[in-house]
């Protein structure tokens, strides 16, 4: 799809009661998703593995780095074969297996419950009904597993499933709010990843979650890092309300730029349209 045919009607997408607050980049998610994809590419679509090997990676991938998780990961299916092999460990053996992964003796008997859990209501360790329950449900479904959050049920869902739902990692957290896609605070509270998921449901088309999903992981790894941004070099820069706390000498450039840009015109430097996305992944499946 291309980047002059998003739509990103903010009020018809609104899901669980979150409120999305109205910085002027809820209103260019279209753009910004057509710059990160000109800088990284547009990924397609490709299932990762069964759900739940996916709900357990991720419960693994938690406090640590991919590449710690995905150690962590293997060795667990090096030492147990099967799923109920892994419920079934005693506990010392399994927080071994998990060690590189971190924090392996909270992230053991959680695995261990979660699978209890799955066993028990599905009658073994195949999730592929959820592909054809409505979206909704799958999700609470899913909600419902023990030590199971809102990332972990959109991993599955769209990772395994093809579903759409938006993962929110700490990349994506990180520049979503950096580039005002979600306020610093709902309500009272400091906002939190778990409450991101549904304001940037609520705001990128569901065809578009895992180009986005992606796309701000590649943007939070190689550019919008934690410690020391690369402003200067980010393709957003103009649209940031946060690259001027980073690096002040880019208000000099922006007030110039603000000055030369007709008043019709649209915010930030010339760019291509993205791409048109074709088969890039399957139809999003909203039952």
């Amino acid at each position: 799809m291309a980047n002059a045919s998003r739509v990103t009607n903010v009020a018809a997408g609104r899901r669980r009661g979150t409120k999305a607050k109205t910085h002027p980049n809820v209103g260019r998610v279209g753009e910004i998703m057509g710059r990160v994809e000109e800088a990284y590419g547009i990924p397609p679509w490709r299932p990762h593995r069964e759900p739940v090997g996916e709900l357990v990676l991720t419960i693994l991938s938690q406090n640590t780095s991919d590449a710690n998780s995905g150690r962590a990961f293997v060795r667990l299916l090096e030492r147990f074969p099967t799923w109920e092999a892994v419920m079934e460990a005693p506990l010392p053996e399994l927080i071994e297996a998990i060690q590189p992964g971190g924090l392996a003796p909270t992230k053991a008997p959680r695995i261990q419950a979660a699978l209890r859990d799955i066993q028990e209501r599905a009658g073994g360790f195949f999730l592929s009904f959820l592909a054809d329950m409505p979206l909704d449900e799958a999700r609470a479904w899913l909600r419902s597993i023990h030590g199971v959050g809102p990332k972990t049920v959109a991993c599955v869902l769209l990772f395994s499933l093809g579903r759409p739902a938006m993962p929110v990692d700490t990349h994506v957290f990180r520049v979503a709010g950096r580039l005002g896609l979600i306020p610093a605070r709902a309500g009272k509270a400091a906002m939190t990843a778990e409450k991101a998921h549904g304001l940037l449901e609520s705001i990128v088309p569901p065809e578009d979650f895992y180009s986005f999903h992606i796309g701000l992981i590649k943007h939070g790894r190689r550019t919008c890092t934690a410690q020391r941004p690369r402003c200067p070099a980010c393709v957003l820069r103009d649209l940031c309300p946060s690259a001027v706390r980073y690096h002040p000498e880019l208000a000099t450039g922006r007030r110039a730029m603000t000055q030369k840009r007709p008043s019709s015109g649209v915010a930030g430097p010339s760019v291509k349209p993205a791409v048109s996305r074709t088969s890039t992944k399957p139809a999003s499946r909203q039952s």
